[in-house]
């Protein structure tokens, strides 16, 4: 199981991979020889301080970060902060999700009414011309009418929760709640990391961001039986996420 969260100016973006199973791979050309860890402690730890910006500790992590986005792209993060008790509860919960009867996840299908939240059946979702071999929810921010003006109106509405698991909601809305606070963390220090002031990405320019979580399940090869995905065996097609940063939770 995977999780992902990644935010731009004014966005948030969080997922659930649950199951992957693709025997096909897309493989990106690099130089780096191992992905980054990078333990982001002293980072949470002083984040609101006025004078993180000078702390060794904070300028230690701003290098790794600086290095990590510039070589890999990517990287490990330790000492997030978020405990594994809550990420085992997310992921169980979400598993049971998709083990429900289509039935019973359609009560809380995608719809235009609901800003395009809920549910989406696989092969759904469709990427670079094909359908995606998987399931998947979407929630993002309730958008109230007019928040965004005229460009905002197809998100308006409100997040459809499933009745079971029961503790469902109260899980989720905890995860992104925390999510969001830990986005706003690391962006801290990468904005120190691009020689800006640290709260480069915050105040007018996404001090009140938008945010996605989208929770995916990825079912084997076998366990579909629509013939037009015999032949589709990529759980997600390439693509690039939106937003400044993808947070995944393996």
């Amino acid at each position: 199981l995977v999780l992902s969260f990644s935010t731009a100016p004014g966005l948030a973006f969080a997922r659930v991979r649950v199951g992957l199973s693709c025997r096909r791979r897309i493989v990106m050309a690099s130089d780096f020889k191992a992905i980054p860890v990078i333990d982001i402690r002293p980072l949470l730890d002083k984040c609101d301080d006025l004078k993180m910006d000078g702390d060794l500790g904070i300028l230690e992590v701003v290098r790794q970060l600086d290095l990590a986005c510039k070589d890999a792209g990517f990287f490990y993060v330790k000492g997030h902060g978020i405990c594994d008790s809550l990420l085992k509860q997310v992921k169980d919960v979400t598993r049971k999700f998709f083990e429900l009867p289509y039935d019973e996840k359609l009560k809380i299908k995608m719809s235009s009414a609901t800003g395009f939240r809920g549910y989406q059946r696989i092969g759904e979702n469709i990427t670079l011309g094909r359908p995606d071999m998987h399931e998947a929810i979407d929630y993002y921010r309730e958008v109230g009418p007019g928040m965004y003006g005229i460009l905002g109106r197809t998100m308006e509405g409100s997040n459809p929760w499933p009745e079971y698991p029961s503790n469902f909601k109260q899980l989720m809305e905890e995860y992104a709640s925390l999510l969001k606070d830990l986005s706003r963390k690391i962006m801290r220090g990468i904005a120190l990391a691009l020689g800006g002031p640290v709260d480069a990405f915050e105040g007018e320019r996404a001090g009140d961001p938008f945010w996605v979580m989208r929770l995916i399940g990825y079912p084997g090869s076998s366990d579909t039986k629509n013939d037009q995905m015999q032949d589709n065996d990529i759980g997600c097609g390439a693509h690039t996420d939106y937003g400044k940063k993808t947070l995944l939770i393996s």
